[in-house]
């Protein structure tokens, strides 16, 4: 077992781990050309190999009307990263017997199982391919979005939109509710979901400083959501930016609603680089860590991305899903995950901003978490570029 070393290694010290020094420092220059340019305000992003980082940087601004310059441990909205940290606790609950892949959801939710989703299982829910409403349930309030069951009450009354299995459409806001509320239900302590992850994931893996919600007394530190790209794609501008106001203490939105800093997020994905395990914590055995990064979807697309496909031209891509980590695959298309990574690379991305993948073949694992979010086609090919520049540094 690497243990995680916190500090930035020296050019000698680069070098010994494979990589060409100058080729690091040339990712910094453009994302501060970026940043200079407006693409976005600025980042914090680490590279790291073997489980010993590199390079950890601070880029540009975090807050950029107050011109509060980025640092390392700024605490970022992480988005759809929420999404790969629900699901380890997910599978925890898998490995303590509680349910399995392939049990529907109505055994532990019996409510659900109406108007065609009574086969609906877990599986079909961590690969998106529910065949549920890909976006926020018709009949769920705004101000009930932070709240699971509510979340789950108005998912109950929704009718199955494609067969389950078929299709594979990417769920961004509320799916995982579902999953998460059958842990909730079947939890001996009862305790809310913001605290089971923060009990059996975030404090094991010593994030300090991550949280499903926002606690009050981490909200000095937090990256306001400001949508610097305003071309229209996946989100509404004025719906992503409303997170600063609409996520709290209490709110629990298992697809999107943490807050992080990028050290926390490196620790996470090193949990994983080193099969469930961290610094002596085992939260999944190395089998699960492999089920959960193993392509799910096939060769289907990512229905989700069709409109990103019609807007810029691209060919039909396939989903390469795992249990909601996003796969490199093989092939050449746009992918966040770099043209370059091996295609056993696994990732998780955040609607214009966050990423994080572990390139297991080169035993190598970035992190990035931005400021000023773009549109999320323009935001693929942004990381898709950096990602390749990482690899790239990796010379032997």
């Amino acid at each position: 077992m690497v243990e995680v070393n916190m500090g930035e290694k020296n050019i000698g010290d680069a070098r010994k781990l494979g990589f060409e020094p100058d080729r690091l420092q040339r990712i910094k220059k453009v994302i501060e050309d970026d940043a200079a340019k407006g693409l976005y305000d600025g980042a914090v992003f680490i590279i790291a190999r073997h489980g010993e980082i590199v390079m950890f940087k601070a880029v540009g601004h975090t807050d950029l009307a107050n011109k509060r310059k980025a640092k390392k441990d700024d605490l970022f909205f992480i988005m759809s990263l929420t999404k790969q940290m629900t699901t380890i606790r997910v599978l925890m609950a898998i490995e303590e017997g509680k349910f399995t892949l392939t049990t529907p959801i109505r055994d532990v939710i019996p409510e659900f199982g109406i108007k065609g989703k009574q086969n609906i299982n877990v599986l079909h829910i961590l690969t998106h391919m529910s065949g549920l409403n890909t976006e926020i349930p018709f009949t769920l309030p705004m101000d009930k979005l932070g709240n699971i069951e509510e979340v789950v009450k108005a998912f109950c009354m929704e009718r199955i939109l494609y067969m389950p299995g078929t299709i594979v459409t990417y769920n961004p806001v509320t799916s995982l509710a579902l999953v998460a509320a059958m842990v909730q239900r079947l939890d001996e302590k009862k305790r809310p979901f913001r605290t089971i992850m923060k009990e059996d994931v975030f404090e094991p893996l010593g994030m300090k400083d991550t949280a499903l919600g926002l606690p009050n007394s981490m909200k000095g530190r937090i990256v306001p959501v400001v949508v610097r790209d305003l071309t229209p794609g996946i989100f509404d501008p004025f719906l992503i930016e409303s997170m600063n106001y609409i996520i709290a203490e209490d709110t629990e939105l298992p697809s999107g609603g943490a807050v992080s800093t990028a050290y926390d997020v490196f620790l996470f994905a090193e949990m994983l680089r080193q099969d469930g395990e961290l610094n002596g914590k085992r939260l999944l055995s190395p089998e699960t860590v492999a089920l959960a990064t193993t392509n799910h979807t096939g060769d289907l697309p990512n229905h989700l991305m069709d409109y990103m496909r019609e807007m810029y031209g691209w060919p039909e891509i396939p989903a390469y899903l795992g249990l909601t980590f996003f796969l490199r695959g093989e092939g050449i298309f746009p992918t966040p995950l770099g043209l370059n990574a091996s295609p056993w690379t696994y990732a998780g991305l955040g609607a214009g901003s966050t990423m994080f993948w572990v390139d297991p073949e080169k035993d190598l694992t970035y992190v990035f978490l931005s400021a000023g979010l773009m549109e999320e086609g323009k935001s693929f090919m942004r990381h898709q570029r950096l990602s390749d520049m990482v690899i790239a540094a990796l010379i032997e």
